[in-house]
């Protein structure tokens, strides 16, 4: 069966003992020695890494930002920090909840209206005056431990639907959602990244962890000029 969302791809369900479990980059795995070492023999706590340290550098996108940058959007399309949470909490509530017949008790108004003729555009991809900074992050926290119930309680080989992705979809398995979500999840992560960036030069994987050379801000200056100067020369 093809994904849906991944033109690309085979449809094949690889098997849960096929899953690599060599060892992850350190500046890749959140400091927790014994969920690391766990990881090294278990295929779920594989993905469970993977996905904690996604969700950990999301979070901390917003730390020290002012309610305002939290907000602001940055990009023609609107994104922002703020959203990026909100809708990432979607995300996991359908795929890691909804999708096995364990919808998140209590969601906002704005997740049931998704996909109906009367929501709004882009809903969960802001944050309404209405809705605090504190709301968002306790709302993203509540539904990350429901997700955290389905993958602890759940076989990676667990029947699943999804039900937004058509009836030709078919079943599909935990193993192969779980890899969905921390996709999504590392794909707007990255979207924050540049975000933050772009509101007070706030960069890195969490503190102390930038990912970067560790140079001074006029190598970054000069850095930053060389490749606009290398830009320039291909200018139409």
């Amino acid at each position: 069966m093809t994904d849906p969302d991944d033109p690309a791809a085979t449809g094949a369900e690889a098997p849960a003992a096929a899953i690599p479990t060599e060892a992850v980059p350190a500046e890749a795995v959140p400091p927790d020695a014994a969920q690391a070492a766990a990881g090294q023999s278990d295929p779920k706590a594989v993905f469970r890494r993977y996905l904690d340290s996604g969700r950990d550098a999301l979070l901390f996108k917003l730390e020290d930002a002012s309610e305002y940058d939290v907000r602001r959007p940055l990009t023609p399309t609107g994104t922002n920090l703020l959203g990026l949470v909100k809708h990432l909490s979607g995300v996991e509530a359908g795929y890691l909840g909804e999708c096995f017949g364990r919808p998140v008790p209590e969601m906002p108004a704005w997740y049931a209206e998704m996909g109906s003729d009367d929501s709004e555009p882009n809903a969960d991809m802001w944050a309404t005056a209405d809705e605090s900074q504190e709301s968002i992050v306790e709302l993203y926290q509540r539904v990350r431990a429901h997700a955290d119930r389905t993958i602890d309680e759940l076989d990676l080989t667990a029947p699943g639907t999804v039900p937004w992705w058509g009836p030709d979809a078919g079943e599909v398995t935990l193993q192969r959602l779980l890899v969905h979500v921390i996709a999504e999840e590392q794909r707007h992560l990255g979207q924050a990244d540049i975000v933050r960036e772009n509101i007070d030069g706030a960069v890195g994987l969490r503190a102390g962890v930038s990912n970067l050379p560790d140079e001074s801000e006029q190598w970054w200056a000069d850095y930053h000029r060389r490749l606009q100067q290398t830009a320039e020369q291909f200018r139409q």
